[in-house]
């Protein structure tokens, strides 16, 4: 893809595993993951010092709450937000008798939200337009780590893309002028109320948007330009958070999914099937990411599981050698895993014990080593300018080299919690915090 970056430079990158839709521009965050789908940027050199006040070039406040990461394309900068703006339903006299009681319609006791989708000027952090997608009352509760305004956006430069899961999917020019939304994909019923947080993935002309949960499991393919379904797969799965991944595997499009029963792969044109495998452990919320041939899934909750497979098996590929290697311990959990420089970079479970391998083979460069300062993970690792960025729920980030051996290289503190992935975009990193979007700049 060739991306204008300025007047006097352009450059062309080409993957022979990308995802997602082509965003590939290398001052362009697009997609929570970024321009490959794997957690590391292609260009660009951030800082690896900062603290609540250095090398902090704004800070803005954000209103509501909301745990999907900044995206950012040329000079903007977008996140969303839920945001309390009234009393919801009263609690019951008494509790229900169980769960299914309250499926239907709103949650007892949760407030009224407006879902929002902000935009900000990247050089100065004012804010350019705020545009609320919808008003409603949450029919079901959420987790007290999460919030209803999980899922990042993403964008092509030309929309912008906000998913609010059973509030509906909006698509807003770069000005925020609504051009088509789809609300009618129904209610999640989520896993013990954990609530929701998958992301859509951009792909050429569509957007891929994933429906994990205790009903009818779908995966949609949506035409980018109008909302239009092109097709839409059923899936036997359960509640899952992870974001879809496109790939390309001699010349043809696969999405790759995440499941508790299978990790799957479709045809991107038609929305077929292609490959399975189990071993995931229950109610996946990682990633995959996918390079030099291989696609790598796992999950790390009651169990563990990280295979390493190849992706141009048919049918179920368990116990075959399109199994290249699995691991079944230490693997991640709620964060994704990383793939840079040919290596896995993940946490072990929700901690900070991070574990790297050699991608190829799975042999560990070094496993389950506690960084220091940091307990508790949500975010993503993140790859730029040769650092592995690795950020906790304390708002610490450890950023270590991009390399087989761990060398730490500083540990930050913005003083509230990150829960978002942070952003890179050429010099400057993004961290979307529990109040406040910063832009970290030398």
């Amino acid at each position: 893809m060739l991306c204008k970056l300025s007047p006097a430079l352009s450059l062309v990158v080409a993957l022979a595993l990308t995802t997602p839709g082509n965003l590939a521009c290398a001052d362009h965050w697009a997609h929570w993951r970024g321009p490959t789908g794997n957690g590391a940027a292609t260009s660009g050199n951030p800082p690896t010092r900062w603290s609540a006040t250095e090398n902090v070039k704004w800070k803005v406040p954000i209103p509501g709450r909301g745990s999907g990461s900044p995206v950012i394309w040329d000079d903007r900068v977008f996140v969303v937000t839920a945001v309390t703006v009234g009393a919801g339903t009263p609690p019951p006299a008494r509790a229900p008798q169980n769960r299914n009681q309250f499926q239907r319609g709103s949650a007892p006791g949760l407030p009224k939200l407006d879902f929002q989708v902000l935009c900000f000027d990247r050089q100065t952090g004012r804010q350019l337009w705020e545009q609320t997608a919808v008003t409603a009352i949450p029919h079901q509760e959420t987790h007290a780590t999460n919030g209803f305004a999980s899922a990042s956006p993403c964008t092509d430069g030309a929309h912008v893309y906000a998913h609010f899961g059973s509030r509906g999917l909006y698509c807003y020019t770069m000005d925020g002028e609504l051009k088509w939304k789809r609300d009618d994909f129904g209610k999640m019923q989520t896993r013990s109320g954990f609530g929701e947080g998958s992301s859509p993935t951009l792909h050429g002309d569509m957007i891929i948007v994933p429906w994990d949960h205790e009903g009818e499991s779908a995966i949609y393919a949506l035409d980018k330009s109008t909302g239009e379904t092109i097709w839409k797969t059923g899936r036997d799965e359960p509640s899952c958070w992870a974001t879809p991944l496109v790939i390309d595997v001699a010349g043809k499009k696969q999405i790759v999914m995440n499941g508790q029963n299978f990790a799957r792969s479709y045809d991107l044109k038609t929305g077929e099937e292609l490959w399975r495998c189990g071993g995931q452990t229950t109610r996946p919320v990682a990633s995959a990411v996918a390079g030099d041939g291989l696609v790598f899934v796992g999950s790390g909750y009651q169990g563990s599981f990280l295979g390493a497979f190849r992706p141009d098996g048919r049918g179920d590929i368990e116990g075959t050698d399109r199994v290249v290697w699995t691991i079944h311990r230490d693997t991640p959990d709620i964060a994704s895993p990383l793939l840079s420089g040919g290596r896995l970079y993940f946490h072990k479970g929700k901690s900070a014990n991070l574990s790297c391998l050699d991608a190829a083979t799975g042999k560990p460069y070094y496993q389950a080593v506690r960084l220091p300062g940091i307990s508790r993970t949500y975010a993503s690792p993140m790859a730029a300018g040769g650092h592995v960025y690795l950020t906790g729920r304390s708002g610490t980030t450890v950023v270590i080299k991009d390399d087989p051996k761990l060398q730490i290289v500083a540990s930050n503190s913005l003083g509230e919690t990150v829960d978002a992935t942070p952003a890179p975009s050429g010099d400057e990193l993004f961290i979307r915090g529990e109040n406040h979007l910063f832009c970290i700049a030398d």
